[in-house]
C-alpha cells in the first residue's frame, strides 16, 4: 500500500509491508533552507500508543560523549535523511506517522509544520500471498540492546522472547501454516532440504497425530570425495534430527528419502491439501533449521491459490519417486516450460529444477537488462557471470545488490562494480577487529558490540534469500522469489523452486520495503568497514548529526547516490 500527503514544501511517501513502512520525505528549494533534519513521531490510529522516535546519532554541540546504546528524541537529534523505515511494525493495523522538519540550530532549535499520513500494513492472515521475512541474527544494535549479543537460551523455544524477536514472525507463520492440517481431511506435502530444526519436525509430528496424512521428502544422498561416497553432513544431520524426534514411530506420517540426484534437493515447501485437494504452498528461501529461521536472513512466502498449489502437488509428486536425474531434468523443463518475453500480467508463474538446459539465466538477465527504474537482487552466493553482464552498462537509476561477500572471480565482480549507480552491501559487522578508530574517546563499535551471535559454520552467515525484482515502485513490478541461488547449479543440477510474480504491487511493495530494511542496515556497515580499511573514515560523520543544513545537499545533487534514492522513493 502507497500513501502521500504534503505541506509547505514537504512531502512524505508512506510505502507499507506487512512488519515494515518506508517513509520517502522530500523537500523543495524553500523547505530545505535550513533543514537540520527530520523528527519522526509513529502511532497506530485510534491508539495511545506510539510516540517521537529516539535516535542514536546527536549533535556534538549538545551530546559531545554519548554512552554506548544511548537513544535521544528526534525533536532534539533529528533524523538527516529523506528515507527512514520503522521495522517493527504489526500486520493488518493502521499507522499514523508525523514528520516534522526540524531548524534553527543545535542548542535552539526550530519547527516547520507537521506532515502526517496514514498507511494500513498489509494483512498476514488472508489474501493470495502472504509474507514473512526474518530478523536473523544479522548485526544489530537492536538486538545488542536487548539481549546482550549472546545466542538465545533455547532456539528451539517458540515462545522465547529471544527466539521470537529473531524470527519476527517467520517461525510462527510456518507453525502456523503446518497447523491448519488438523483432521483427516487434510494433508501435508514437504519437500526438505535441511530438514533438522525440532519445532518444525515436532509441528509436523502433531499434524500427522491430529490425523492429518503427512509426508516428507527430504535429503538423504551421498558425495563423492576422491572416489569415495559418503553421507552428505545434511543427510548425518538430517537423520540424527529425524531418529530425536521419533518421527519414523509416528502414524500417518511418511518419511521418503531423496537420494538420486545429480546435486542438492535445495527445495523448501510444504503443499497444504483440504478434502484431496491442494489449496495453499508455503515456499521461500527458508531451511527447516534453526539457523534458516533465526540465523541468516530468511523470506517464507504463502500462496493461496489453487492452481499453484495444484503445480507444487505435481513437482511434489515426483520428487517422492526419488527420480533419475535425467527424466527429472525432462519433466521439470516439460510442466514448468521457460516462460516467453513477457509473463502473464498480474499473474503467478512457477520456476522448477532441474531443467534440461540454463537459458533462464538469459532470461532473468534480459529482465535485468530491461529494468526502467530499479534493479533489487539478493545474492547468497555471489553473482554468476551471465547476470554480472547485465549489470556490466551505464545505468541512470539505481540497482541494489544485497551479497554475503564479493565474487571470488576478480573480473566477474569488476562488471558489477562499473556502474556508480549499482550499489552494493555485503554482510559485515560492526566489531573491534573491523573499526579501529576513536574520536573523543567515543569508538563508534562501542554503540554496542555486535557479534555474530547465532550462527559460527557454514557457508552463508548473513544473507541467504534468493531474490530478483524488477521496478518495484512501478505500477507493472517483477518479483522472483524462491529457493534457488540464480545460478547454473540452480537450473540444472538442484531440486529448486521458484516464484515468477508480474504486477502484484502488495507483494512488490513488501518486498521492496524488506529489501531496504536489509540492504540499508548491511550497506552502512559495509562502507563504514570500507572507508576505515582505506583510512579515509571520517568518525565524525558517523557518530555526529551534522549542525547545519550541508547534508541536504547531496540528497537534491544529480546522479549522487542519495538523490536516486530519493527520486526513486518519492
Amino acid at each position: 500500500m502507497r500513501r502521500r500527503a504534503s505541506k509547505n514544501g514537504v512531502s512524505v511517501h508512506a510505502i507499507s509491508g506487512s512488519h515494515a513502512v518506508l517513509l520517502a520525505m522530500d523537500a523543495e528549494a524553500q523547505a530545505r533552507k535550513g533543514l537540520l533534519g527530520f523528527a519522526i513521531k509513529v502511532g497506530e490510529v485510534g491508539s495511545h500508543h506510539g510516540g517521537w522516535l529516539r535516535g542514536f546519532k546527536f549533535f556534538e554541540a549538545t551530546v559531545p560523549d554519548p554512552r554506548p546504546g544511548e537513544r535521544r528524541s528526534t525533536l532534539e537529534q533529528p533524523i538527516q535523511s529523506f528515507l527512514w523505515g520503522h521495522y517493527s511494525a504489526s500486520p493488518d493495523t493502521p499507522y499514523r506517522y508525523t514528520v516534522r522538519p526540524v531548524y534553527g540550530k543545535p542548542a535552539s532549535l526550530e519547527y516547520g509544520e507537521d506532515v502526517s499520513v496514514e498507511i494500513r500494513t498489509e494483512s498476514t492472515m488472508s489474501g493470495m500471498h502472504s509474507v514473512f521475512f526474518n530478523r536473523g541474527a544479522i548485526p544489530s544494535q537492536a538486538f545488542a540492546d536487548l539481549f546482550g549479543n549472546r545466542p538465545p537460551a533455547d532456539p528451539n523455544d517458540p515462545t522465547a522472547a529471544d527466539v521470537k524477536w529473531l524470527s519476527r514472525g517467520l517461525l510462527e507463520a510456518a507453525l502456523a501454516f503446518i497447523g491448519q492440517a488438523r483432521g483427516k481431511h487434510y494433508a501435508l506435502r514437504v519437500a526438505a532440504y535441511e530438514f533438522t530444526y525440532p519445532p518444525i519436525l515436532e509441528a509436523l509430528a502433531a499434524a500427522a497425530c491430529a490425523g492429518a496424512d503427512v509426508k516428507v521428502v527430504y535429503e538423504d544422498g551421498q558425495q563423492k570425495v576422491k572416489g569415495v561416497f559418503s553421507n552428505t553432513s545434511t543427510t548425518d544431520m538430517n537423520r540424527a534430527a529425524i531418529a530425536n524426534a521419533h518421527l519414523h514411530d509416528k502414524n500417518n506420517l511418511t518419511l521418503i528419502p531423496r537420494t538420486k540426484r545429480r546435486s542438492i534437493p535445495h527445495n523448501k515447501f510444504i503443499v497444504l491439501l483440504e478434502n484431496d485437494k491442494p489449496v495453499q504452498v508455503w515456499t521461500g528461501s527458508t531451511n527447516f533449521t534453526s539457523s534458516g529461521f533465526l540465523g541468516q536472513t530468511n523470506v517464507g512466502h504463502i500462496v493461496r491459490d489453487e492452481a499453484v498449489a495444484r503445480q507444487y502437488l505435481a513437482y511434489w509428486m515426483e520428487l517422492a519417486q526419488d527420480p533419475e536425474p535425467e527424466p527429472f531434468q525432462t519433466w521439470c523443463s516439460d510442466h514448468s516450460p521457460y516462460p516467453g518475453a513477457d509473463l502473464p500480467a498480474e499473474g503467478i508463474t512457477t520456476m522448477f529444477s532441474p531443467r534440461q538446459r540454463s537459458k533462464m539465466l538469459d532470461w532473468y538477465g534480459s529482465r535485468i537488462e530491461g529494468a526502467a527504474q530499479t534493479v533489487m537482487l539478493t545474492a547468497a552466493f555471489g553473482v554468476t557471470k551471465k547476470l554480472a553482464e547485465r549489470f556490466d552498462n551505464d545505468r541512470d537509476f539505481l540497482r541494489f545488490l544485497l551479497m554475503e561477500h564479493k565474487n571470488r572471480n576478480a573480473a566477474t565482480q569488476a562488471m558489477l562494480e562499473r556502474d556508480r549507480d549499482t550499489r552494493i552491501a555485503l554482510g559485515a559487522a560492526l566489531n573491534k577487529d573491523a573499526i579501529q578508530f576513536e574520536m573523543g574517546g567515543h569508538r563508534l563499535d562501542e554503540w554496542l558490540r555486535e557479534e555474530e551471535h547465532y550462527r559460527h559454520k557454514g557457508h552463508v552467515f548473513y544473507v541467504h534469500t534468493k531474490i530478483l525484482m524488477v521496478d518495484t515502485m512501478t505500477d507493472d513490478p517483477l518479483v522472483f522469489s524462491g529457493s534457488a541461488n540464480f545460478s547454473s547449479a540452480s537450473l540444472l543440477s538442484n531440486d529448486e523452486n521458484m516464484l515468477l510474480i508480474r504486477g502484484d504491487t502488495k507483494v512488490a511493495d513488501i518486498y521492496t520495503v524488506e529489501f531496504m530494511r536489509l540492504f540499508n542496515h548491511f550497506y552502512f556497515r559495509y562502507i563504514v568497514q570500507m572507508l576505515t580499511k582505506q583510512g579515509r573514515n571520517d568518525p565524525t560523520k558517523a557518530a555526529f548529526l551534522d549542525p547545519t543544513d550541508s547534508w541536504v545537499a547531496t540528497n537534491f545533487k544529480p546522479g549522487t547516490y542519495h538523490c536516486r534514492r530519493r527520486e526513486l522513493f518519492r
